[in-house]
């Protein structure tokens, strides 16, 4: 089933495929709704899979496009989407800067959530104070090259800054193509000059995550180097909630990467 649900100053496109415990998908990245249909295949017959376009992405129109989006946009409207397919706690799957706007909802609307699988937050928040300093001005440096220089050198020092090698990229065979269309690309610029900001500028309440009564599972990829921002992210979150960050199969994208592996990784999670 497709459809769109109009929130406030957009309307959001979304997707539900599947049976079962309501599992929500939010991406990282310039990721749409179609991002991870490798992952959604493998997860159907046990959940019934949402996924969405951010607000600003692909289908999901901004009614002021001139007005961007903020970290509360981006919060509220999954809070609304889950109201509308849902009245019961569901388990969310937030990767990147989907797992912040899911650790938004555990503080925000925690009766929304059962469990939310948090891997590899981009949340500055999360960090000491020094490092989170230098992390911020990463992200703005990164929209100066963007500016300058386009996408290709962008992409390249994003890749870099999050751990991922494009080139030698470990991926399990069979997966479903995602070319950088027109459609990604108008998503990475969106991503780059609006969400980067939303990061830079976010205001997660550290301490109130502490307190959510939603069961948060802090989650790393394999092969992500364990010095990188989101890396450490994941390991701040988990000393803070006093458990431990899960390990995930592939990198920073090992949903898209490894669907079959890491849709049994969440499997086993959301089954303990």
């Amino acid at each position: 089933m497709n459809g769109t649900l109009r929130t406030t100053g957009a309307t959001v496109y979304y997707e539900v495929r599947g049976a079962g415990p309501v599992l929500l998908i939010s991406q990282s990245g310039e990721g749409d709704a179609d991002r991870t249909a490798d992952l959604v295949r493998h997860l159907a017959a046990d959940y019934t899979v949402v996924t969405y376009d951010r607000r600003g992405l692909s289908r999901s129109v901004l009614d002021d496009p001139e007005r961007g989006a903020t970290m509360a946009d981006h919060v509220d409207d999954v809070h609304r989407l889950l109201a509308a397919v849902t009245d019961r706690p569901a388990h969310m799957l937030g990767c990147s800067f989907g797992a912040v706007v899911g650790l938004h909802l555990a503080v925000e609307h925690p009766e929304q959530l059962g469990t939310l699988i948090a891997h590899e937050p981009v949340a500055p928040s999360l960090l000491p104070a020094a490092e989170r300093v230098r992390h911020v001005r990463e992200l703005e440096e990164l929209q100066d090259l963007y500016r300058a220089r386009g996408l290709a050198d962008a992409f390249a020092r994003i890749a870099e800054t999050l751990g991922i090698d494009p080139v030698a990229q470990d991926t399990e065979p069979g997966l479903t193509p995602r070319p950088l269309d027109d459609r990604r690309r108008a998503g990475f610029d969106f991503f780059i000059r609006n969400d980067f900001t939303a990061i830079a500028r976010d205001t997660l309440d550290v301490a109130a995550l502490g307190d959510t009564a939603v069961r948060v599972i802090p989650a790393f990829g394999r092969t992500t180097p364990r010095h990188v921002f989101d890396h450490r992210c994941a390991q701040e979150l988990a000393a803070l909630l006093g458990v431990e960050a899960r390990e995930f199969p592939g990198g920073h994208n090992g949903n898209t990467t490894h669907p079959r592996a890491y849709a049994t990784r969440i499997r086993e999670l959301l089954a303990t």
